[in-house]
Parts: structure tokens; C-alpha cells; sequence
């Protein structure tokens, strides 16, 4: 996860430099490829999740997990080291196909797990992953532009010519580290005479059965409406990914913040404190006095004025953008949570296969990853330079609408909780 969030506060400004090299001098123009490069590695990771899954089947759990981290080893170096848009993608692609380990992890725990231990060790995974984004984009700040945030021994051309290249030498060094670790001393979680010898039919239906379970999840009641606020809510939040920054690396008299790596990174090291707290030691406390179901409707209702409100910020009093963040980091951290939940006991209550429906969630909270980020370029690149109400401040409010309407379904759902006069 530090190697994921450790790319967020430079990876707006990297994919601009690289396509202002390449004659994109268009603001609209330049700024779409933020978001399709955001894009490209949820993308890889949608189509490679269930292909890892499959083959870890057959293969075994811990050389697919092995695998990710040669990945990630290699291909971050190769995204610091990217002098092209081109090369650039394709580094972030084959990353994000590596990262499509993380569900094997998952379903290592699983493995190994008595039924008592798994929602603890599961916790311990969401806590690494909470960790992740908070020191992630903090380092990824520290490390930018060692040439001239560090000096010293960065203080050479070659720093100069690869501003983000340390931070990805870092990741890549954790990645390595964890491959050591794994070769010695993780074991294999599958028996052998368990191991499915059918990989080949199972990987090539994997994406077309997470389709048919999507499919047949929202022809059921209460639950369909569960799963369509969670793609909704992501595909919102998502937007933020890429406009976040493009808002607040814009120069000011463009109505920006003229903000640099480092800032941007204490801004989501922020958001990554606040959701590692919520989720970490209140939300057990917060759902046992509010319930489940209200605490989801705050946390939609939370992000989405968080988002509205960011490109409001003005540029002389810049600390003001603690609080949108704090909307959306809060905001999240309800909502994630509290939906899941809601979704597996609603699930258990309706006698549906468990499984099929959060394979149904997390596909389209992969899709929502992607349509989210795409859609948020395309609306950034047709409004930055516009005027009256097609400025850039037209994707947050589209993203804030889009929260709307979730918020809207989900005071109609009438699900086991509610219906026990919970709300």
C-alpha cells in the first residue's frame, strides 16, 4: 500500500511535465492523461484480479503472491524512469496487473485461518492498508524533486532530469524487501492434492462470471440498491484522485493554490491519519451507538460536501482545505465499513450466496475506479479554461451530485437494519 499511495502526491505533476514534452501544450488536453493514467492501473487491476485469483489456485497462493512483488519491483523503477506518456502507462498497467495480488493475499488469510480469526486478520490487513495511506503520500512528498527539496548528493543533473524517480526507487526497495521475505519465509497455503488442475477454464471465465454475478446481483432487492450506492459513492470519490491535485498544483491566478508535491502529500497524509483513526478505534463504537445504516448516510453526505466545497478554497487562507479533506476522509471511513456490513448481513438474512455477492461489489467498485477517474478527466479537460458555470470547478460539483444521488437511494433502502427501527 506504500507503494500504491506513494505515487499520489507527484503523479499529477510527472504525467503533465511528460505530456508538456510531448507538445501537449493544451491545460484541457494535459490534464486528461492525469486521469486515464489513474485510470489504466485500475483498469489492470479489474482484468487481472480474477486471472491472478484463478492461477493461484492451480500454482499455489505464494508464488502469485510473489509474482506482484516482482512486479511492483520492477515496473515502479520503470514509471520514475518514463520519459514519455507511452512508457508511462504501460509501466502503470503492468504495475496495477501485478497488484491484482492483493485478493490473493486475501484469500491467503483465508487459507490459513481458523472461521473465528478471519474478520480479526482481515481487520489487520485493512490496518496495513490505512497505514499505507497515510505515510505513503508523505514520503512520496519528502522524495519528489530531490534536487531541490534535499539537495546534498541529489544535487546532479541526473536528479534534476528524474524529479520523481527516488520515491520510486524507495517503493520499488520495499517491494524487494517483501519479495526476500516472502521467498524465505513465506510457506504455501494450499495442499497440493487441493490445488485445482483447471486453471485454464477458470481463467478465461473469470471476468465473464464476475459480469453474470454483477448481472444477477442487482435483480435482488434491498441488495441491488446496497451495490449500486457502493459503485456510486466510489466513482465519486474517485474523481477526486486525479482533480484533487490538479486543483491544487493549478497556479493562483488560474484560481488554483500553486501547491507542490510536499504539500499535497501532508494534505493526504491527513486524510490517511483521519481514516486509519475512524476505522481503526471509533467505527466499532460509532456503529454500536448510531447503527450501521445511519452512519453510512452521514458518511455519503460527509464526502460529498467535502468534495464540493475543495475547489472553493482560497488560494491566502489554503489551510481551509483541511476541511473538505476531512469531509471526504470521515466520510469514507463511514461508509466503507458500514456498507460492507450491511451488505453481508442483508446477504446472510436473504439466504444469497455470500460470495457471489461481494464478488458482484468489488467488480463494480473496480469499474467505479475506472469510469470514476475517465470521467472526471473528460469533464476537467472540456471546463479548466471555460467560464461562467463551465470552470473547473464543474467536476467536483458533478462528483458532489453524484454523491447526492447515492445519499438519495439510500434513504430508500429498506434493509434488515432499518427495518428494526434503527432509522
Amino acid at each position: 500500500m506504500l507503494g500504491f499511495t506513494i505515487v499520489i502526491p507527484f503523479l499529477t505533476y510527472f504525467i503533465q511535465d511528460l505530456a508538456s514534452n510531448q507538445g501537449i501544450t493544451d491545460v484541457g488536453s494535459r490534464d486528461f492523461w492525469v486521469g486515464f493514467v489513474i485510470a489504466i492501473y485500475a483498469l489492470a487491476q479489474f482484468l487481472f484480479t480474477p486471472i491472478l485469483g484463478s492461477l493461484s489456485d492451480r500454482f499455489g497462493r505464494r508464488p502469485i503472491i510473489m509474482f506482484g512483488l516482482v512486479s511492483n519491483s520492477i515496473f515502479f523503477i520503470v514509471f520514475g524512469l518514463s520519459k514519455s506518456l507511452e512508457m508511462a502507462i504501460i509501466a502503470r498497467f503492468l504495475a496495477g496487473a501485478g497488484n491484482g495480488n492483493i485478493a490473493v493475499a486475501r484469500a491467503y488469510i483465508g487459507d490459513i485461518s481458523e472461521p473465528d480469526q478471519v474478520a480479526r486478520r482481515m481487520g489487520m490487513i485493512g490496518a496495513a492498508f490505512g497505514l499505507g495511506f497515510m505515510i505513503g503520500p508523505f514520503l512520496g512528498g519528502i522524495l519528489s524533486d530531490p534536487a531541490s527539496g534535499i539537495g546534498g548528493i541529489f544535487k546532479t543533473a541526473f536528479w534534476e532530469n528524474n524529479q520523481y524517480l527516488l520515491p520510486c526507487i524507495f517503493s520499488s526497495i520495499l517491494s524487494t524487501i517483501s519479495l526476500i521475505m516472502a521467498y524465505f519465509w513465506l510457506e504455501e497455503s494450499i495442499h497440493p492434492d487441493s490445488q485445482s488442475m483447471d486453471s485454464n477454464e477458470s481463467t478465461s471465465n473469470s471476468i465473464t462470471k464476475i459480469t453474470s454475478d454483477i448481472i444477477g446481483v442487482l435483480k435482488i432487492p434491498v441488495i441491488s440498491s446496497l451495490v449500486l450506492v457502493n459503485f456510486l459513492f466510489y466513482m465519486a470519490f474517485s474523481m477526486m484522485h486525479g482533480t484533487f491535485i490538479l486543483f491544487t498544483a493549478m497556479p493562483i491566478d488560474s484560481g488554483g493554490l500553486g501547491w507542490s508535491e510536499m504539500e499535497n502529500g501532508w494534505v493526504f497524509a491527513f486524510i490517511g491519519l483521519l481514516g486509519a483513526i475512524i476505522q481503526g478505534a471509533l467505527i466499532g463504537p460509532l456503529s454500536d451507538k448510531f447503527g450501521m445504516s445511519k452512519l453510512m448516510i452521514w458518511g455519503t453526505l460527509l464526502a460529498g460536501l467535502g468534495i464540493s466545497s475543495l475547489p472553493y478554497v482560497p488560494s491566502d487562507m489554503a489551510i481551509l482545505i483541511l476541511g473538505p479533506s476531512a469531509g471526504l476522509a470521515i466520510g469514507n471511513a463511514l461508509f466503507s465499513p458500514t456498507q460492507s456490513s450491511l451488505l453481508t448481513s442483508e446477504s446472510v438474512a436473504r439466504g444469497q450466496e455470500l460470495g457471489m455477492i461481494m464478488g458482484a461489489q468489488e467488480g463494480t467498485a473496480a469499474l467505479a475506479r475506472i469510469f470514476g477517474p475517465l470521467f472526471a478527466a473528460f469533464l476537467w479537460s472540456e471546463t479548466v479554461q471555460g467560464s461562467g458555470i463551465w470552470t473547473f470547478h464543474t467536476c467536483f460539483r458533478v462528483a458532489g451530485l453524484i454523491f447526492c444521488l447515492a445519499f438519495i437511494i439510500q434513504l430508500k433502502i429498506k434493509s434488515s437494519e432499518v427495518s428494526n427501527s434503527e432509522i
